[in-house]
C-alpha cells in the first residue's frame, strides 16, 4: 500500500466517525423535546394537542442539524 491508499482509507473511515458524532446532537435534542412535551402534557393535559404540535416543529428543527451534518460530510470528505 502506497501513502495515497492510506489516507484515502483513513479520509474516508474520519468522514464515518465525523457524522457519527453529528448525529449525536441531534438525537440527544430529539429526546429532551419529547421528554419535555410528555412533562408539559403530564402538567397541562388540556394543552396536548398545542404542545404535540410545538413538539413536532421541535424535532423538524432538532432533525435539520443531522442534515447540516450529512451535508458537511459530502462537502468536507471529497
Amino acid at each position: 500500500m502506497d501513502a495515497t491508499t492510506v489516507l484515502a482509507a483513513t479520509s474516508g473511515s474520519l468522514a464515518a466517525v465525523g457524522y457519527g458524532l453529528a448525529a449525536i446532537g441531534p438525537a440527544i435534542g430529539v429526546g429532551i423535546v419529547v421528554g419535555k412535551t410528555i412533562e408539559g402534557v403530564a402538567r397541562q393535559p388540556e394543552l396536548a394537542g398545542r404542545l404535540q404540535v410545538l413538539m413536532w416543529i421541535g424535532i423538524a428543527f432538532t432533525e435539520a442539524l443531522a442534515f447540516v451534518g450529512i451535508a458537511a460530510g459530502f462537502i468536507f470528505g471529497f
